[in-house]
């Protein structure tokens, strides 16, 4: 077995001692190194193919420049994580900027019932990004930490953290009325479970209000909540197929449901946009490569990454003050899936 290279060897090699390599490496002030020391400490670790101890090093620093994900199940045991494009877009974008400023990112799923102030100081983070709907009773455990965190689309009001976010409601809002603009007053919505204070529950509140502003009344049969997946999507395709002599079109609260649905439908010999049009929300990329491409709400999912990690790199670093929320805006992204009536 291959011997690992350890501080001991760099120190050896370079002819210094221990204590000096660690500031060398750790980039450490307040010390009088030469430059001709902190060159021979860095041509053994060069030599030598050294990789620092990361846990060495949080000990050193008391910091571990790790920034966690967490990304709470409403569901026991359901893989969600990645299969919804939302996720992989986002993640990819928050990552990216982390890492450009020298953060890692680590994520993690978490059991409605997890603490997630314990899956923070297991994993040493520095601070914390917490995606979704999560339980109120966290709340206090996550201020009392002094973990920085930053919370992403979610409506419990709090003083005490930052956020960003979506207008849910008004995107609900402006969805359906793109649809009764397009001609259609018999609109069913496809959404997730519509927690109290979650997106889903949002977009379903702006589609009711775009259906009473036109003065159509809400048809609860209309509204059908599932799980957020292609899964549910393509099931509910039957429900909707029973009604097809009666709605024109449907609202689907994400994208990845839109797809299932479109599936769903040509089971049922039921054509898109000709027999009923479809509208979808997140304009991920598998929205422009569906047959029909889909219509859809852009909530512009890669700013919202960037600005999650760059809100929780400013709290870490300390150049941001006070609270601070963004909303990302939206828009709609026309494309093939629905016509006018």
């Amino acid at each position: 077995m291959m011997k690992r290279i350890g501080i001991k060897d760099v120190a050896k090699e370079a002819g210094v001692s221990i204590a000096t390599v660690s500031y060398v490496i750790n980039n450490k002030g307040g010390q009088s190194l030469s430059e001709e020391t902190k060159e021979r400490v860095w041509k053994a670790v060069n030599k030598l193919n050294y990789v620092p101890n990361l846990s060495a090093r949080i000990l050193a620093n008391n910091k571990s420049n790790l920034i966690g994900v967490v990304i709470p199940q409403t569901e026991t045991d359901k893989e969600f994580m990645f299969a919804n494009p939302f996720y992989a877009e986002f993640l990819s974008s928050l990552e990216l900027t982390a890492r450009k400023r020298g953060y890692h990112v680590l994520i993690s799923g978490a059991n409605a019932d997890e603490n997630y102030i314990e899956v923070a100081k297991k994993r040493n983070l520095d601070g914390i990004v917490i995606l979704g709907v999560y339980p109120k009773d966290t709340l206090a455990d996550i201020q009392n930490s002094g973990i920085p965190t930053v919370i992403i689309d979610s409506y419990i009001k709090s003083y005490h953290f930052n956020t960003v976010g979506t207008d849910d409601c008004y995107a609900g809002y402006t969805a359906t009325k793109y649809l009764l603009e397009k001609g259609h007053k018999k609109i069913a919505i496809v959404t997730g479970s519509t927690l109290e204070k979650g997106v889903n529950q949002e977009r379903v509140r702006g589609y009711q209000d775009a259906l009473s502003e036109y003065e159509i009344p809400v048809e609860k049969r209309y509204i059908c909540t599932g799980t957020v997946d292609f899964e549910y999507g393509e099931e509910v395709a039957e429900n909707i197929a029973k009604m097809k002599d009666e709605i024109t079109a449907v609202f689907c609260t994400a994208d990845i449901m839109a797809l299932g649905l479109l599936k769903g439908l040509t089971k049922f010999a039921i054509r898109v946009p000709e027999d009923i049009s479809i509208m979808g929300f997140d304009n991920t990329f598998i929205s422009k490569i569906s047959t029909p491409a889909l219509t859809t709400v852009n909530q512009n999912i890669s700013i919202k990454g960037e600005r999650a990690a760059k809100m929780i790199i400013g709290l870490l670093e300390e150049q941001l003050k006070g609270k601070q929320d963004y909303i990302v805006p939206i828009e709609i992204v026309e494309r093939e899936s629905v016509r006018e009536v």
